[in-house]
């Protein structure tokens, strides 16, 4: 699962050929959440408000970016690094 970039402390990734609908997953101290790109919701698991907030917005920012990639993963290829919200 490579990483695409960071939020706050956050790691961001992706799985190739990874299920429906297009998302990400998040791990920050040691809790973990999948967000939909398109709707910039949680799809399961858990983050701390604040940190959430911060990967919505950078989310939000990426959105395209973000659609490439997941098009990217679908046909086993690497992902492109996104810029990170620090």
């Amino acid at each position: 699962m490579p990483t695409i970039s960071r939020v706050h402390g956050a790691t961001i990734r992706m799985f190739y050929r990874d299920h429906l609908p297009p998302h990400f997953h998040v791990r920050y101290a040691g809790c973990e959440a999948t967000i939909d790109i398109r709707k910039r919701i949680v799809l399961s698991g858990y983050l701390p408000p604040q940190i959430l907030a911060a990967v919505v917005r950078w989310a939000q920012l990426h959105r395209d970016e973000l659609l490439q990639n997941w098009r990217l993963c679908a046909v086993l290829q690497v992902p492109q690094p996104i810029t990170p919200l620090r």
